[in-house]
């Protein structure tokens, strides 16, 4: 450490009454910086800090199987391909959605609604792995979800509740954190409704602690003989664990906690109760949260399903929205809501859509996203996207934009092959207004 970081550390010190890692890192910033006094890794540190400062987050709201463009954010009413489904108008004047999102269509201000999304993959698990890692699958490198990359760049390690949490349905090819490791794995939780599982000390405080040291001790002599990184990989586990489930900021996961009208505000769904979750968690510190909810994947009966799945998800959307705003908590969140993909213009004979990534909607509200605009749209029979085309590399890239992180930034994968953020591609600049 230079000669000007040792004097920082002193006026940290000095300041603050105690050694912090905070402290420090906050000390040292301004001047390290200006001077060029930093070596590599200490640069990457005092970025490191400078992001998590900012305290963005992000809450990906997912919708498995893939919703249909048409019954969502994008009716075409006047066209045989729109179906039954009639748009309604919204709280942004010449904006129309579809009639199956009423209360989203009140919060239009805040929203952004990208019509022209579009890839190459109709698979469930490669369309989904893709939209999540902003990667195709590849045998050769385990590409870390969204949730781990974001939670990478932001989250702070000393935190005592998990910076990556997953709620709702299993996700096909959601991911976990790849060749990140399993420090930046989500935390699971099939259902918001109920506190996680195992979290109470089995014993007295004194006593764990004796466990945990006898296992300590346990593990070193198996990475002495022959499983360093195992050991490694476990003990990191095992740390985060005991300090999340002595953390007395456990209370967050009890939903029993928010007052009733808060409670039916966000609706009796497990969707609702996973956006509220996400707003608690959120609100605590976490980084990043996944709500996921399946059932879109509509090959028949398609219209039936949409107006039962908007059902559950758009109160829930709408009132997160505003929750947010409510609480200051907007501006610093990225919320997307995204599936795999859109479904196909021409109804099948079961009254269903099939899958159709040539052109689907992503809308994102929150973090710096200029609300109630649309950007890019498709032909007027709804088949292929005919103004601003927007990839996935675009979409991943525009979501570091909102959270202040670079898409260039190269992680190491386990083969030693950098690899950035986020693929080719470029930032949507309109998101931003």
């Amino acid at each position: 450490m230079s000669i000007e970081l040792h004097q920082q550390w002193d006026l940290a010190v000095n300041r603050h009454g105690v050694v912090g890692r905070r402290s420090f890192l906050r000390g040292i910033t301004a001047a390290a910086m200006a001077t060029g006094s930093l070596n590599w890794v200490e640069r990457m540190a005092v970025e490191a800090a400078r992001l998590r400062q900012q305290n963005r987050a992000c809450i990906l709201l997912w919708m498995q199987g893939g919703p249909s463009q048409f019954e969502t954010f994008s009716p075409k009413p006047n066209h045989a391909n729109g179906g039954e489904t009639r748009a309604i108008s919204t709280s942004v004047p010449g904006i129309q959605i579809a009639e199956n999102l009423p209360e989203t269509a009140q919060v239009m201000d805040d929203v952004c609604i990208i019509r022209s999304v579009n890839s190459k993959e109709g698979s469930h698990p490669r369309a989904s792995f893709l939209l999540h890692t902003g990667y195709l699958p590849s045998a050769s490198v385990k590409h870390p979800t969204l949730g781990s990359l974001v939670s990478h760049q932001l989250s702070d390690p000393a935190g005592e509740l998990p910076s990556f949490v997953r709620i709702g349905a299993r996700g096909r090819g959601g991911g976990n954190g790849g060749f990140l490791g399993v420090a930046y794995d989500p935390f699971v939780m099939r259902s918001a409704d109920r506190p996680p599982r195992n979290v109470q000390i089995p014993t007295g405080r004194g006593r764990y602690q004796r466990r945990l040291e006898l296992l300590n001790r346990l593990e070193q002599t198996y990475a002495e003989a022959e499983g360093r990184q195992d050991v490694t990989d476990h003990k990191d586990l095992y740390q985060r664990t005991a300090k999340m489930i002595t953390s007395p900021n456990m209370e967050v996961f009890d939903l029993d906690r928010e007052n009733a009208k808060t409670r039916e505000a966000y609706g009796n769904s497990g969707f609702g109760s996973g956006c509220l979750l996400a707003r608690r968690l959120i609100e605590s510190g976490v980084t990043f949260v996944e709500v996921a909810i399946n059932g879109w994947d509509t090959h028949q009966d398609n219209f039936a399903n949409h107006r039962e799945m908007c059902g559950s998800v758009d109160g829930p959307y709408a009132q997160l929205l505003r929750d947010l705003k409510q609480r200051d908590l907007l501006d610093t969140t990225l919320v997307i809501w995204m599936g795999e993909f859109g479904r196909t213009p021409r109804i099948n004979g079961r009254g269903g859509r099939d899958h159709y990534p040539k052109a689907f909607n992503v809308a994102l509200a929150g973090g710096g996203v200029y609300g109630g605009q649309v950007i890019g749209s498709t032909n007027v029979a709804g088949t292929n996207v005919s103004e601003r085309p927007v990839s996935v590399p675009d979409l991943f890239r525009t979501f570091c934009s909102s959270l202040n992180i670079d898409p260039d930034h190269e992680n190491m994968s386990a083969i030693g092959r950098p690899i950035r953020i986020a693929d080719e591609g470029e930032v949507v600049h309109e998101v931003f207004g």
